[in-house]
């Protein structure tokens, strides 16, 4: 398994040599003209009776996806994949020497942001110990898998976390895959690997409905947080999604991290538990096991669309906060500051209008009708609305459709946030350095002052993504008529933010237009609040 997925990644850069856009799949990849050109076709044809075709071996798709059992892969076929590998590196030497190419491979994929993949306590000897006991006794493993397990859970003791993961997914998708046909009542398809008809993979285990378009039953058994950490760890674009770059050869093994390891093994720790013909309360309620238990009984989906948005949000909000902490001008020219600050009171007025209209749709504890803008565009507002569950499986096209310009939005509205720090940061340190002129002061001056209505409005357009999230599967009970004009809404509020982004970039640096951009942006809002558009508006 390791071999195939590292020859996989290795042809793949080969390719690049000659093409571009590196086919996705293997068997594309294998039936190329531009590997024959530098391997041969006989060669190229070898390989795909090895592991490129179900009409051949097919062995890098039979054992990622766990059909075969430890036994039934002769040694001889491990031997011929080294040998044909090493014949692979002479080959292609003999093709840099005489072409004067040479190979560069493409960078591994590394994973940086590692606290979102912890759900689950660290594992200890005594957590692997009784997990190997788990393996012997539950209905989750075939028997004939067995060593598989136990050979993961040794990886893992001894520091191999690819390895240990390697091993691991397969067998999670075989257990799977037989709770997915007692479920759904299709036993045949249990071992279905057979070149004229379609595998059961995770893909067809973890969708909404099967083939004949009939419900899949495997979702409501394993449960909403369980589906939750498959989809997360396994499909979702922005995810980890471990077992294609795994099998794709697009990660380091030697420097696979334990917190990955960490998280496949506890939750499969948690599927033995959960599904056992046997009598195990003991394990169940074993003081190691229970936490395990726990978390995932708990876990919300991190990478989905609608968690993705609930964090660009807030560290967006996170940057708008820091502007008032941000220098203004040399103490010595505060009071020119002062005069040349003004105030526009219809916007002003406008802000307020719109505030009040939120405040029926927050949570009481965060109104306050003293200071209505100041009161509820906040980052604790994001917070508390953060903190409820909104539901990701399987979301309408609709839903999606949503989301991604609601993310645009809040994205752009990010990139204005850090332009103008790192604009009055630049500002000021020229300033109290004498290098502004006359004119770059006063254009300073207009950005500052500019600010201060800025601030809320951009404020308000986060509290308002907040809301609309928060109501988001609302938008499926929309007329064809009203979505459209909602869609048209959301988009012209997209190109002011645009807009915004361009004016505030220290290229442009047009604060005026800015002003007038932002009063545009208010007065759409206000007139689609009015017309009962919102999503909020829909709660009933």
């Amino acid at each position: 398994m390791k071999l195939t997925s590292c020859v996989e990644r290795a042809l793949g850069d080969v390719y690049l040599l000659i093409g571009t856009d590196c086919p996705f799949l293997l068997r594309d990849l294998l039936a190329s003209e531009q590997l024959a050109v530098v391997f041969g076709k006989a060669v190229m044809d070898v390989l795909r009776v090895f592991i490129g075709s179900p009409y051949g071996l097919n062995l890098r798709n039979v054992l990622w996806h766990g059909f075969a059992a430890p036994q039934e892969i002769p040694a001889k076929y491990c031997a011929m994949l080294l040998f044909l590998t090493a014949g692979l590196g002479q080959l292609l030497q003999m093709y840099l020497l005489q072409t004067k190419h040479t190979l560069i491979h493409r960078p591994y994929v590394i994973f940086l942001s590692l606290d979102e993949l912890d759900v689950f306590p660290d594992l200890n000897h005594e957590t692997l110990s009784l997990a190997e006991e788990l393996v012997k006794l539950s209905s989750f493993v075939l028997k004939a898998m067995l060593p598989f397990w136990m050979a993961a859970l040794t990886a893992f003791r001894q520091n191999r976390y690819a390895d240990c993961v390697i091993l691991l997914l397969p067998q999670l998708e075989v257990g799977l895959r037989l709770l997915f046909t007692t479920t759904n009542k299709c036993p045949n398809r249990l071992l279905t690997a057979e070149p004229s008809t379609l595998y059961t993979t995770f893909d067809e285990m973890l969708a909404k409905h099967l083939h004949n378009g009939e419900v899949n039953q495997l979702p409501a058994v394993l449960e909403e947080p369980a589906m939750e950490f498959l989809w997360d760890f396994l499909n979702h674009q922005e995810g980890p999604r471990i077992r294609d770059r795994l099998s794709h050869g697009e990660m380091n093994l030697e420097t696979f991290p334990r917190e990955v390891a960490n998280q496949i093994v506890a939750f499969a720790i948690t599927l033995l538990c959960r599904f056992s013909d046997g009598d195990i309360v003991a394990f169940k309620e074993h003081m190691v096991i229970k936490p395990l238990l726990k978390c995932a009984s708990c876990y919300h989906s991190q990478f989905h669309p609608i968690p993705r948005l609930k964090k660009q949000v807030l560290e967006c909000m996170k940057s708008i906060c820091l502007w008032p902490k941000l220098p203004t001008v040399p103490e010595e020219h505060v009071q020119m500051f002062k005069r040349f600050q003004g105030n526009d009171e219809a916007s002003t007025l406008m802000l307020s209008e719109i505030v009040s209209e939120l405040q029926q749709y927050v949570p009481q504890d965060c109104r306050s009708s003293d200071d209505p803008v100041n009161s509820i565009l906040t980052e604790r507002i994001l917070i508390e609305l953060g903190t409820r569950h909104i539901r990701t499986l399987y979301s309408p096209r609709a839903v999606l459709e949503i989301l991604l310009i609601l993310r645009k939005i809040s994205t752009q509205c990010h990139r204005v946030s850090e332009q103008v720090i790192a604009s009055t940061e630049a500002r000021y340190k020229q300033w109290v350095n004498k290098a502004l002129r006359s004119r770059q002061r006063q254009n300073y001056l207009r950005m500052l002052n500019s600010m201060k209505f800025l601030s809320p409005v951009l404020r308000l357009i986060l509290v308002l993504i907040t809301l609309e999230l928060a109501n988001i599967h609302l938008v499926c009970k929309k007329n064809p008529f009203d979505y459209q004009q909602y869609l048209k809404f959301l988009k012209s509020i997209l190109q002011h933010t645009e807009n915004l982004v361009t004016y505030t970039s220290p290229e442009k640096n047009k604060w005026d237009e800015t002003m007038e951009l932002t009063n545009k942006a208010l007065m759409k809002i206000r007139k689609i609040s009015g017309r009962k558009l919102m999503l909020m508006q829909l709660v009933t």
